[in-house]
């Protein structure tokens, strides 16, 4: 198994930025896909950006396309989201997830995280 722990949510202005983090314990962090969820209230779950196990192939979803960027450090056993020109639409819950490839379906991951709320005023 795998233990990820979301950090680095908060209350940021529109236009502000954020950078989440999951770290991971547990089975070898490198042998997982990485992905990013959020969940807003009273809305299903959203994939928002995923990454391979060795970096080198990255998705997203168009929705964030450009402002969201998805990275992994395999020596630290964390994975990031940096969140750029944030939108009060961008209010939600942010999940990370590990699976075995990295895909926009939350069905695709074995291993999720408690997740980290985001708010973005106007």
């Amino acid at each position: 198994q795998v233990q990820l722990v979301e950090s680095g949510g908060g209350l940021v202005q529109a236009g502000g930025s954020l950078r989440l983090s999951c770290a991971a314990s547990g089975r070898t962090f490198s042998s997982y896909a990485m992905g990013w969820f959020r969940q807003a209230p009273g809305k299903e779950r959203e994939f928002v950006r995923a990454i391979s196990r060795s970096g080198a192939t990255t998705c997203y979803a168009d929705s964030v396309k450009g402002r969201f960027t998805i990275s992994r450090d395999n020596a630290k056993n964390t994975v990031y989201l940096q969140i750029n020109s944030l939108k009060p639409e961008d209010t939600a819950v942010y999940y990370c997830a590990a699976g075995s490839t990295p895909r926009g379906r939350p069905n695709e991951y074995s291993y999720w995280g408690q997740g980290t709320q985001v708010t973005v005023s106007s």
